[in-house]
């Protein structure tokens, strides 16, 4: 039986998750935050970890080094509802086999552990971002770089502290 770990702060979500892939053959084990995925991983030894990006405390960009000390061999899938390129990158640079953003199917989300090479084909978008967009983008890269510490994020952005939370809350 392949067994899987879901590390995502939204229990609801873990839930619903957990069910449709023990459905699909799975079992399934489930931590909220980093340090509990830690935790789970010691003693469960998953093959796939499904990592949320951003939850309370550390961000899950920090749990790929720790999954793969333990096991060279698991396969990461980092899935977000905050995605960005910076962010998509750096988990794949740090190992994971893949980076999803919400909303995906949980068909989308067990493919993906599966692929094994970059797909070519894949169309390139011609349009450019608008500058929602690239603001988004730009913040949020900020913010992962500087550890989600606000308070650094907004000096570097040379903004006020204040405006920079209604900017991220925005973003949730």
């Amino acid at each position: 039986m392949n067994s899987m770990l879901i590390v995502d702060d939204d229990k609801a979500f873990c839930s619903v998750l957990t069910d449709t892939i023990t459905a699909k053959g799975y079992e399934v084990q489930q931590a909220h935050n980093v340090y509990q995925a830690g935790l789970v991983a010691e003693t469960f030894n998953p093959e796939f970890v499904l990592i949320d990006l951003k939850m309370p405390g550390a961000s899950g960009l920090e749990l790929i080094p720790k999954l793969l000390a333990i096991d060279p061999q698991t396969r990461i899938v980092v899935l977000t509802g905050y995605a960005s390129i910076s962010t998509a990158v750096e988990a794949i640079k740090l190992g994971a086999v893949h980076y999803l953003s919400k909303p995906v199917s949980t068909d989308e989300i067990l493919s993906a552990f599966h692929k094994h090479e970059g797909d070519p084909t894949v169309p390139v978008q011609s349009e450019t971002l608008t500058l929602s967009a690239a603001e988004k983008e730009h913040i949020v890269s900020a913010y992962e770089r500087n550890k989600r510490n606000i308070s650094a994020t907004a000096r570097e952005l040379g903004m006020h502290r204040r405006t920079l939370q209604r900017k991220l809350e925005k973003l949730r």
